[in-house]
């Protein structure tokens, strides 16, 4: 008992981080995941993180007067790490979103509150579908692991140099752009054919309206090939994400 409050103040140490992360990790992220699972989630996975994580937070816990700054560094951290993952996770809905631009299917929006507006109907689709073939594929337990290793990384109390942090965003917004270009190919080549064979068509036979025929061809070949390449991109993504979580952090 008389360690008690050293104790709860090196476990609120690990629920700064661990909370922060959990902000923006994607799937636990989610507006329709309540207030208060989020952070029954949270307090669990602090609970399971606390025999491993311990000793390194013991260690900075007696520091009474420091533990302010040490929280906020601890929160900035796990922002960090969170927003790192969401930006890669967002490759998913940017492929959506150039399929549903291929397929005609732009104007189509819903409200999409992981990114901020309102996203296509195909973008929204294939971010849900992608968070459970992730799930079912075991790439949140890389997440979680990542937090764990975090304390590697970036020791308690300490902040990531600004200019690694922000030449590490730029890198993995630039593979997040990548990967949805190389997820979307199929679909932009096929727009590509399309829209040429369509100009062809006006051009040798001006007097059929190809434009009044164009739209619902293009939805229906467009998304049978979205539908025929769904389960590689879907399967795809989440290897893909699996290897850059492993690349990252070991």
């Amino acid at each position: 008992m008389q360690n008690l409050p050293a104790d709860a103040t090196a476990f609120l140490i690990l629920f700064a981080r661990v909370g922060a992360v959990l902000m923006l990790l994607p799937v636990f992220s989610e507006e329709s995941v309540p207030p208060r699972a989020r952070l029954m989630i949270a307090l669990g996975l602090s609970v399971g993180m606390w025999p491993i994580i311990s000793p390194k937070v013991s260690a900075v816990a007696g520091a009474a007067e420091a533990l302010p700054a040490i929280i906020i560094a601890e929160v900035m951290v796990g922002l960090a790490l969170g927003m790192i993952v969401k930006i890669m996770f967002s490759a998913v809905s940017i492929a959506g979103a150039i399929v549903s631009m291929q397929v005609g299917l732009s104007s189509a929006l819903i409200n999409d509150p992981a990114m901020g507006g309102m996203s296509p109907v195909l973008g929204r689709f294939v971010a849900v579908a992608a968070a459970v073939v992730c799930m079912s594929m075991g790439v949140h337990h890389l997440w979680i692991a990542s937090i764990v290793k975090s304390y590697g990384a970036f020791p308690i109390g300490g902040l990531p140099p600004a200019e690694d942090f922000a030449r590490l965003a730029v890198q993995t917004t630039t593979n997040a752009m990548a990967l949805a270009m190389s997820l979307a190919a199929p679909l932009i080549v096929y727009g590509i054919i399309f829209n040429v064979s369509l100009g062809l068509a006006a051009r040798v036979a001006p007097s059929i309206q190809v434009f009044f025929i164009a739209q619902p061809l293009n939805l229906l070949l467009g998304i049978a090939l979205f539908a025929g390449t769904l389960g590689i991109f879907l399967t795809t993504f989440a290897e893909t994400m699996a290897t850059w979580m492993r690349a990252s952090w070991g």
